[in-house]
């Protein structure tokens, strides 16, 4: 039987050719949340509800309940998420082609370490496009921030004090641009959101949210493993549950890397 290019994609991973890459932040009740001020309303954590456990409720079983917001830990923004996007796909109807496309992987972790406040610019992504050629229709844009880092404790994660949380994010004009001039799939990001902690200040407030989910594209948050990808080449994966009228879902996101080419 002549090969395919599945049957070659899978012989690759089989022989380890192809590298699979989890980019998934482990879920737990330990995993950092957004924290909104008030009066605005948190979303629950994630937890586990024991129902049985090999005992009297499930002898030859254990199973739990889950408990938890949409948007917890590693998990995707759909368009109806955000007002400008209201009248767009909810997390069940997202094409599920729009959902496997090329990583386009912009690091930003030297800017970072100097201000955790740093926005990405237009200059940035075109920088990024005369070394590495034009983000390509249906790519997903990935920020590498070194943020990850700071998973283990959601103070540090959160980075917040009295005037806010101090967290990488995208200039105004940039979230704009990305959304209107590139064809992305998405934007995916270190971070507890896609905007900049500060993002509520902007103008308008929030503005990846506010262009990116108004323009039929997507968000990624806490990603981990990026600087295990090369700027191109890699293809990732995202896995949201198709909850049906649900505005984001937690999500498996997994990369695909050529070795050789790593």
């Amino acid at each position: 039987m002549p090969a395919t290019t599945i049957s070659t994609f899978l012989t690759a991973l089989t022989s380890g050719d192809l590298e699979v890459i989890d980019l998934t932040t482990p879920l737990s009740a330990a995993t950092p949340a957004l924290r909104l001020p008030e009066p605005f309303v948190n979303l629950i954590d994630f937890s586990l509800e024991e129902v049985s456990a090999y005992n009297e409720p499930g002898p030859f079983w254990r199973h739990n309940n889950i408990h938890t917001g949409e948007h917890i830990g590693t998990h995707l923004d759909a368009p109806v998420h955000w007002i400008t996007g209201r009248d767009g796909d909810d997390v069940s109807q997202i094409p599920v082609q729009r959902l496997i496309g090329p990583a386009a992987v912009l690091d930003l972790t030297a800017q970072v370490a100097d201000n955790p406040d740093y926005l990405l610019t237009i200059a940035d992504v075109e920088a990024w496009e005369t070394t590495y050629g034009p983000l390509a229709p249906g790519a997903w844009l990935l920020l590498r921030t070194g943020w990850e880092s700071r998973g283990g404790s959601e103070a540090e994660f959160l980075n917040a004090d009295d005037t806010g949380s101090h967290t990488p994010g995208v200039a105004v004009d940039a979230a704009e641009w990305l959304a209107t001039q590139r064809q992305i799939a998405g934007l995916g990001v270190e971070t507890v959101g896609v905007d900049a902690g500060l993002a509520g200040g902007f103008d308008p407030a929030f503005p990846v949210h506010n262009h990116f989910l108004g323009n039929d594209k997507y968000g990624l948050t806490s990603l981990r493993n990026l600087g295990r990808l090369p700027a191109t080449g890699a293809l990732i994966v995202v896995s949201p549950l198709p909850i049906v009228g649900g505005t984001g879902s937690p999500s498996r996101v997994l990369a695909v890397v050529d070795k050789a080419g790593a």
